[in-house]
């Protein structure tokens, strides 16, 4: 809790924390426009392939023109990672290829690294991690994202002492929602095409969210970084309210909906049959912790907390995320600290694709939010053991046989050229990681 007068000292010692940002989309927007705000830190840099529209994105989070005039815009990120005037860098293109790259170029150059690219993180994350640690920089979850929160949250559970049995966050979900395609997800958020393209909203990346693509993407990296394990076939999206977090997300041997304690999983702000849930969880995240003795759980009881029928269950959530606007929490902590706010340790979940619909062989993927997959959240030695084809890969790349609705893809399935450097990365780490046993193994074969 001492972040801004670690800032404060850096500034008066040594200058302000450089930033180069990588990709200034909503998120990379949201960060930017709190920057004018916290002295003693700069964005020396930003990377975008379409210059102009960075200008632009400046200007409409409030920039003037003397702060536009003193940044650096680039269109090439790799040579962002190497400029001295970098001390981290914000990947925010939510490319996968263009993530590994970045991160790669970054630890390279010896810089620390926000991963706020999920998709990269969750593709490669653990072997990027391991890599950055070995280079002696921070590899970092984005704070203000879903994952870094829980994980968060997670840590803190685990350091006062009690056992988690789940963690996640909320969403809306219907179990028709995986077989949207971009023509028609605007009508799920209650706007036109016509009013959606003239807010410049982008139909796949929305469609992402809803199809369920983004949430097992999430979980998986909750998952890698807090060593918990991923249901066995899939997220279950339970409709869930903050009041029954606690009896609902606990194990099946106590009433609950999960197998085993020491689970990620998504909570629905709908029922089944469309109905609001009663106080959802839809923008926020959660942990559901377990006492591990009687007078804990006793203290439960004594200082309100909402428990599950056997007192021994609590939740504690927090109701909403600012996503770019925290970002802030991540570059001074990797900077200032040498600590990541969430990091991927191991491989524990992996986001496969999975046909929304009966695909055709000579048919071309279109990856998350498309016409033709979403993303399904799998244990990574499941996904391993049937050679599952991770959601990151599953962009532009033909189908040499016919796949059945709601079959996982396969990466004998489709041609890829494992030359590549994200694709060829993502199979280094397979092999870095198959047939690890983590802590999280060991609790889910208990």
């Amino acid at each position: 809790m001492n972040l801004f007068s670690l800032l404060q000292r850096r500034a008066e010692t040594r200058g302000p924390v450089r930033v180069g940002l990588i990709g200034a989309g909503k998120f990379g927007s949201m960060y930017l426009g709190q920057v004018p705000f916290i002295p003693g830190l700069a964005v020396s840099t930003i990377a975008d392939l379409d210059v102009s529209r960075a200008k632009n994105a400046c200007r409409a989070v409030g920039w003037d023109d003397a702060r536009i005039a003193a940044t650096q815009f680039v269109q090439d990120g790799a040579a962002l990672c190497a400029r001295d005037d970098v001390d981290v860098v914000v990947e925010a293109t939510g490319s996968p290829a263009a993530g590994v790259k970045h991160a790669l170029a970054a630890i390279a150059s010896g810089k620390h690294i926000v991963m706020v690219n999920v998709e990269a993180d969750v593709l490669a994350g653990p072997l990027l991690a391991q890599k950055a640690n070995a280079a002696g920089v921070v590899y970092s979850m984005a704070y203000g994202d879903q994952p870094a929160l829980t994980a968060e949250m997670v840590d803190w559970a685990r350091a006062t002492g009690f056992r988690v049995a789940c963690a996640g966050k909320g969403t809306k979900y219907l179990p028709a929602y995986h077989h949207v395609t971009p023509d028609g997800v605007w009508a799920h958020y209650g706007l036109t095409p016509e009013a959606a393209k003239a807010a410049g909203m982008n139909s796949q990346m929305f469609n992402s969210f809803l199809d369920g693509t983004k949430s097992a993407i999430e979980m998986a990296a909750i998952a890698n970084a807090c060593d918990l394990t991923p249901p066995s076939d899939g997220l279950l999206f339970p409709p869930c309210g903050v009041d029954d977090l606690a009896s609902v997300l606990r194990p099946k041997n106590v009433g609950g909906a999960l197998e085993h304690n020491g689970t990620v999983e998504v909570v629905s702000s709908l029922e089944r049959d469309g109905r609001p849930v009663f106080r959802d969880l839809r923008w926020g995240v959660y942990v559901v912790l377990e006492a591990q003795s009687d007078y804990a759980a006793a203290c439960f009881a004594q200082y309100g907390l909402k428990t599950d029928a056997t007192g021994r269950y609590a939740a504690q959530y927090k109701p909403y995320h600012l996503i770019g606007m925290e970002l802030s929490i991540s570059i001074l902590s990797a900077v200032l600290r040498g600590e990541p706010t969430g990091q991927s340790r191991s491989f524990n979940g992996d986001a496969v694709a999975t046909a929304k619909r009966a695909l055709k062989s000579g048919e071309a993927l279109d990856g998350e939010g498309g016409y033709t997959v979403y993303g399904k959240l799998l244990p990574a030695q499941k996904s391993l053991g049937e050679g599952a084809l991770p959601i990151g890969l599953a962009h532009h790349v033909k189908l040499v046989r016919d796949v059945p609705a709601g079959a996982v893809v396969r990466w004998s399935d489709v041609a890829i050229d494992e030359t590549v450097q994200h694709v060829a990365f993502r199979r280094e780490m397979e092999r870095a990681f198959a047939g690890a046993r983590t802590a999280a193994a060991r609790t889910a074969a208990e």
